[in-house]
This record gives C-alpha cells, sequence and structure tokens, in this order.
C-alpha cells in the first residue's frame, strides 16, 4: 500500500494523493473528463474540467506522469433544440439523429457538434487548461469499440442485473445494452430484434422502416446505452481519476452502475472519483441548463473575470459546495478576494502560517502560467473601475495613470481594466456609473451659500492641488479641508457633497469625495469648478 501524504490539505493535493494511494505506483495515469455538446457548453460544464485539470496539475507537480483526456460524447442523440439557436426549424427536422450528423445552425462548422466543439477548445488555453481531446463519434463511426459492444452483449444478462438492483420497474424483456441509428433516415427510432452471438446485429426503423443486419467489424451505426458506454471507456481508456456531477453520484446512480459493470463486464476498476455540486448565476436560481440554452458560457465569465480570478472562483471553492458566479457588485468583492489571496501568498499581510499556506496553494493553482516569483503589481478593482469611467474607457490613459507600474505588469492589467471596463458597461449597478461632466454642459443651479463653499473650494484645489510636497494636498487632507468648507460657508456638509457629486458627474452619490477628485486630476476639476 503506497502511504503518499499530500502536498498540502488543497483538494487537489489531497485526490492527487488519493489516486496514487488506491491505484498504486504508475508510469502513467489517466485523469479523464467529457460532455455532451448538446448546446453552449456552460461554466456548469467548466466546472468538471478545471477541478480535473487542478488534480492533474497536482499529480505532475509530485513527479507523476499523467495522460489528460477529455472526451466529447458527440455520437450521442440530439433530443431537444435550445432556445438560444437560430434556424430552429432546421434544427427540429434533425432531432433523434446523432449530434455529430445534426449541420452546424451558423453555417461554420462541419456540424451542429462540432461548433460547440470549436468554442470550448479555443478558449481552454486562456485559462491554462490543454486536455488530449477524443471524439466519440470518430471513434463509434470508426468501429474501435467493435470488441467492447460484443463483450457488452455477451454479459447482456449480467449488466440488466445490476441495473435492475438499482430500479424500481425491472427493464423489459427485450432489453438491450445497445442502441442503433438507422442507416436508412439516421435516427435513433430502432429496434433492436437479435444478435447472432459474434458481431451480426439485426435492427428496424419505426421512422422509415429499414430493416438490416449490420456487422460490429464494419458499421458505426451500433452504440453502447450510457450506462454501458461510460465503464467501457474507463477500461479502454485504462481510467485512474474521473469526478462527476452529483445527479450521477446518488446511491443507485450511473456511478455506481458503472463501477459494477466496469469490474463485472471489462475486468477493471472504477476510478478515484468525487461529486461536484452546481454552480448557479448570481440572480437567477436553478441549474444551468445546455439543452435549454439558460446558459452562462466560460466566455461570458472571462468577460468580467480574467483567467486567473476564473481559475481563483474554482481553485478556492471545494468542489462539492454550490456557489454562484456573480455579475452584481459581488465582482468587486470576489476581485478583492484574489488580490488578498495573493498578498497573503508573498507574505504582504499577517496571517498564521496554516492560512497561509492555505492561501499560498489556491493562488498557485489559480495561476495560468509560471507562478510569480515576486508579488504583482495591484490596484483595487473598484479604483480601477473609477480610473476608467474618469477616462471614458480609455484603457491606456487609464494604465498611464496607475503610479510605480513597471512595463512588465502592464499586460496583466490592461487584461483587468478590460474586464472591469465590460462589467461596469454591461452589469454594473446604474448607481455605480458615472461619466465627467463636460464644461461645455454649463453650470447648475446653486444656492448663493454653496455658490461661495464652490468657489471657496475651488481656490483651495488651485492652489494646492499639485503643489509642492509641503503644501499639496492628500485625501485625508483633503477630506478634512471639505469639512472646515462648510462649516465657514454654513453649508451643511451632505448638500455640499450633493452640488459637487451634481457638478462633476451629474448625480447624487458618487465615489469617494476627497479621493475621486485627487484621481480626476486638476486639469479636469478645475474646468468644471469654474462656471462658478
Amino acid at each position: 500500500m503506497n502511504h503518499l501524504q499530500p502536498k498540502t490539505s488543497h483538494w487537489a493535493d489531497v485526490y492527487a494523493a488519493k489516486v496514487v494511494r488506491e491505484k498504486g505506483d504508475k508510469d502513467l495515469y489517466t485523469c479523464a473528463s467529457g460532455i455532451t455538446p448538446s448546446g453552449t457548453v456552460h461554466i456548469g460544464n467548466f466546472r468538471e474540467i478545471i477541478s480535473v485539470e487542478l488534480v492533474v496539475r497536482a499529480l505532475r507537480e509530485i513527479g507523476k506522469k499523467v495522460r489528460f483526456i477529455y472526451s466529447w460524447d458527440d455520437y450521442d442523440v440530439f433530443r431537444k433544440v435550445p432556445k438560444n439557436m437560430p434556424q430552429q426549424e432546421m434544427l427540429q427536422a434533425h432531432l433523434r439523429w446523432p449530434i455529430t450528423l445534426v449541420p452546424d445552425p451558423y453555417g461554420i462548422e462541419e456540424s451542429y457538434a462540432r461548433h460547440h466543439e470549436v468554442a470550448v477548445e479555443r478558449i481552454l488555453p486562456v485559462v491554462g487548461i490543454h486536455p488530449e481531446y477524443l471524439y466519440q463519434a470518430q471513434r463509434y463511426r470508426s468501429s474501435l469499440y467493435a470488441e467492447q459492444i460484443k463483450r457488452a452483449l455477451q454479459k447482456r444478462e449480467e449488466i440488466r442485473r445490476i441495473l435492475n438492483a438499482h430500479r424500481t420497474e425491472p427493464l423489459a424483456p427485450d432489453w438491450w445494452p445497445i442502441s442503433v441509428f438507422c442507416g436508412g433516415c439516421n435516427r435513433d427510432t430502432t429496434d433492436v430484434l437479435s444478435w447472432d452471438g459474434e458481431y451480426g446485429v439485426e435492427y428496424s426503423c419505426s421512422s422509415c422502416s429499414k430493416h438490416e443486419t449490420v456487422d460490429l467489424r464494419t458499421t458505426g451505426l451500433v452504440k453502447l446505452l450510457w450506462r454501458v458506454d461510460w465503464p467501457m471507456r474507463w477500461a479502454y481508456e485504462k481510467v485512474d481519476f474521473e469526478p462527476a456531477g452529483k445527479d450521477h453520484h446518488t446511491e443507485g446512480g450511473s456511478f455506481d452502475t458503472a463501477s459494477q459493470i466496469v469490474r463485472e463486464v471489462y475486468d477493471w476498476e472504477a476510478p478515484v472519483s468525487f461529486q461536484y455540486d452546481f454552480i448557479s448565476i448570481k440572480g437567477r436560481g436553478g441549474k444551468i441548463s445546455s439543452s435549454s440554452g439558460e446558459v452562462i458560457s466560460l466566455e461570458d465569465v472571462l468577460a468580467v473575470y480574467t483567467p486567473e480570478v476564473t481559475r481563483y472562483l474554482f481553485a478556492g471553492t471545494r468542489p462539492n459546495t454550490e456557489f454562484a458566479i456573480s455579475f452584481d457588485l459581488d465582482v468587486i468583492k470576489i476581485y478583492e478576494d484574489y488580490d488578498r489571496c495573493e498578498r497573503i501568498a508573498f507574505g504582504e499581510e499577517p496571517v498564521d502560517e496554516k492560512r497561509r499556506e492555505k492561501e499560498r496553494r489556491i493562488y498557485e493553482l489559480s495561476q495560468v502560467g509560471e507562478v510569480p516569483t515576486q508579488m504583482p503589481y495591484q490596484v483595487p478593482f473598484r479604483h480601477l473601475c473609477n480610473l476608467l469611467q474618469i477616462t471614458g474607457g480609455d484603457i491606456e490613459k487609464t494604465l498611464d495613470m496607475l503610479p510605480d507600474m513597471k512595463p512588465e505588469d502592464k499586460d496583466r492589467m490592461r487584461v483587468r481594466a478590460r474586464c472591469a471596463w465590460t462589467w461596469i458597461t454591461t452589469f454594473a449597478p446604474e448607481d455605480f456609473r458615472f461619466s465627467l461632466r463636460r464644461p461645455e454642459e454649463g453650470p447648475i443651479p446653486l444656492s448663493a451659500e454653496s455658490k461661495r463653499a464652490v468657489q471657496v473650494f475651488r481656490a483651495l484645489l488651485e492652489e494646492r492641488m499639485g503643489a509642492s510636497a509641503g503644501t499639496a494636498l492628500d485625501e485625508k487632507t483633503l477630506a478634512e479641508e471639505i469639512y472646515r468648507i462648510c462649516t465657514e460657508s454654513g453649508v451643511d456638509p451632505k448638500q455640499f457633497f450633493l452640488d459637487m457629486y451634481r457638478i462633476l458627474i451629474g448625480k447624487d452619490r458618487g465615489p469617494r469625495l476627497a479621493g475621486f477628485i485627487l484621481t480626476i486630476g486638476k486639469d479636469r476639476v478645475l474646468p468644471l469648478l469654474s462656471g462658478y
């Protein structure tokens, strides 16, 4: 028995050690993931692939050689047309076909399945994920699994017994562990009539009345049913680790039956596994579904979260914990949490050693490429949002406003700024958004007292904003000066803040005033105050 201890207490390291412990010391470990490309591949599907990738990374870091496979189950049946797809009528006409033969409704890729596969294959490298892709349609249609299908037919009664043990209604006497796509109309509307004990399978089709016998060694029409197909592939690929959603891990669910089938039919042991929970989108309940079209894709998430922060969402959460991906004000908190994790990892915040080790490991697993060896440049997400709104979304001007940033930090900050601007313009609440008024829009009506207070404030800024070190204004000093001016002018501070926000951004509220004015800068503020 191998007593390998986990590298850290992080769940990816714990499962990496478990794989080695349970599967023994091997030259090569195979870790698997997969999905049916029945519609847009959503962020819930991504949870499985990144969960596998994190364990793969943990195995490689302890010196193990790993094969990381991702199966496209593109020989599955096209059962339902998602609402978010074009050409609904054309797609309806192809229901019950294998999705690899359904045309791409966008007219770009060779099939409906390939359209969804390409979308994922292009974007996974952005988050540092590089699996070996296996295309099940290709494999079935080339008769690669002829012997495995024959084996399932030979063991038909054993498989029936295993499945019946977990069913309330026993399988029908004419049940077979296979389905057949019709050679005439491509649909799975077929009945298996007989098997000759070797490679011959006889079927008939209720859609087009075709009736023929096919040879498993030369046909691509026969496919194992899901509950048999999954364990067959564990044995075929020698899979050591594969997680699954909690629906598969329920008692008597597909993982339980697959574990028995793989042992009794295919002479292999089930992989080490865990169940991962579902993901919701903040503000929307329920499970995300590819077939319904109610989805948020990885691409949607990467529009708002940088690749590292996207990985952090998953690396920092145990797989069996349900969580929501937020597009509301929580986005600010998630960026703050990531930045704090980074500071703790580099010893920039005082925490106990156990917490530092935990955060350091989450941080390492959140990185797309090499883990930085020096503390990266940080700018708070909220502040970055304010700067972007001051420059009207000009990312280069915004980066130029950041002090002490080294050239090597710019690319990373550019990505963060792009995400911040997308969030501001697409998802941020209305009261978070602002844009600076233009001087030509003219002054707003003010009471005499308020006008005097603004005049005094303008004189202060003219004299001391950007002055020499001894008299220059910092945020604390400017805030104190604002209250002094209000007292001396007889203006309620609340009224002064209201007036200033209306002058600067045409709204009743905005970012903290003193810091905001210093950020905007003398050249932008004074023209807006000159009409008073």
